[in-house]
């Protein structure tokens, strides 16, 4: 993990409490888990805009193979 940082956020005390009952968790990880998921749906997107760009030289049964 890096470098934690302190910080203040107001926050709905509904949506905080809707996104607790989500995770479970208290709330510092909801909060972390909730930054970790923005974090994720960026790399999709970057994914997705690669979408036709990028050219495979295997095809589906060949990337399916696991070489046993």
């Amino acid at each position: 993990m890096s470098e934690l940082r302190k910080i203040t956020v107001e926050v709905s005390e509904h949506d905080l409490a809707e996104a607790q009952a989500l995770t479970g968790k208290g709330v510092t990880e909801t909060i972390r888990d909730a930054l970790r998921r923005m974090r994720s749906i960026r790399a999709q997107q970057r994914a997705m805009e690669l979408r036709g760009k990028v050219k495979f030289s295997l095809t589906l049964d060949e990337m399916r193979y696991d070489g046993e």
